[in-house]
């Protein structure tokens, strides 16, 4: 089982769902990258986009997280495409499949591949609805964390959480079926979840409810300039920290939702900040994009940023 754990540097992909709207100019209803696996055309189009960040981690002697495409591949959100749970649990095996597959032909003895089973939160994760308790959370999450632990990943990584008792619940269940986890949140422009939870009290909640059960955290979908500020400050909660996948834009989260072209940002500058950043995160380990970054961010992520024997 591979799973990051410090001794290598590893990085992640980018914006699946922007790049596959803005530059392959796929339809993905209810912004549900998983469609992209019923056919070839889709298929084709996700190993083009993943063999591009590929080829960065095999070029600069890092590992990969393999995060599947299956963010919305959950209940709720299954159904609102018309498909049933069953159906929904045969999309999480075969993404897996897809990304095993993948791993077989780009993996090395200094590329090491993490096939990582996303989950991506029950609502919106700018808005939602209504917040889960930790037990209905785990309830949820469940059926997709088995279906990843039936296909054999390495691990569940939760992306774009916006409050804790979320997060605790998706632990639970990643506990239940004997998988490491990574829970990775996301903050307004002030550093909060959009629940209103600073990141710091998230952070510390989830670990003491959980006994720091999850293998690291992350932040992700949003800018360095959300949330560098806080990291900055350090404290013990800063060293559970170990990935950071930001947004190529500084735009809020309600002006991403409004927008009608991608803000692709500036990659030099992006990669600039996750410089900056770094030496501030003494336990970071995943480097990667969010929406509106692709391969060029993360080559440019990955020059400024990877140490010199990796580069």
């Amino acid at each position: 089982m591979t799973v990051p754990d410090g001794e290598r540097l590893y990085i992640g992909d980018g914006g699946l769902e922007t790049t596959m709207i803005f530059d392959e100019g796929i339809e993905l209803p209810e912004f549900a990258s998983f469609v992209l696996l019923d056919d070839e055309r889709g298929r084709a189009a996700l190993r083009r986009y993943y063999d591009g960040f590929l080829e960065l981690a095999r070029a600069h002697g890092v590992g990969f997280t393999f995060d599947t495409p299956t963010w919305r591949a959950s209940e709720s959100w299954g159904a609102a495409l018309g498909r049933s749970a069953a159906a929904i649990a045969d999309v999480n095996r075969a993404a897996v499949e897809f990304a095993q597959l993948e791993r077989e032909r780009w993996q090395g003895p200094t590329t090491p591949i993490a096939v990582c089973g996303t989950v991506g939160p029950e609502g919106d994760a700018y808005r939602p609805e209504r917040l889960l308790s930790a037990a209905e959370a785990e309830a949820y999450h469940a059926p997709q964390v088995a279906a990843f632990a039936a296909a054999g990943v390495d691990m569940v990584g939760a992306y774009t959480l916006s409050y804790a008792e979320e997060a605790i619940g998706i632990v639970a269940a990643a506990g239940a079926a004997r998988l490491p986890v990574t829970i990775s949140f996301t903050v307004e422009t002030d550093c909060r979840l959009p629940s209103g939870e600073p990141l710091r009290e998230a952070v510390e909640r989830l670990d003491a409810e959980t006994d720091s059960a999850a293998a690291y955290l992350m932040v992700n979908c949003a800018h360095p300039t959300h949330f560098a500020a806080e990291l900055e400050k350090g404290g013990e909660w800063v060293r559970r920290i170990g990935g950071i996948r930001a947004n190529a834009s500084r735009k809020t989260h309600a002006e991403l939702d409004e927008a009608t072209e991608l803000d692709r940002g500036d990659p030099a500058e992006l990669s600039a900040e996750y410089a900056t950043l770094e030496p501030h995160l003494p336990n970071l380990r995943v480097l990667g994009g969010c929406c509106g970054t692709d391969r060029h961010h993360l080559a440019e992520i990955c020059k400024r940023c990877l140490p010199p024997s990796n580069s």
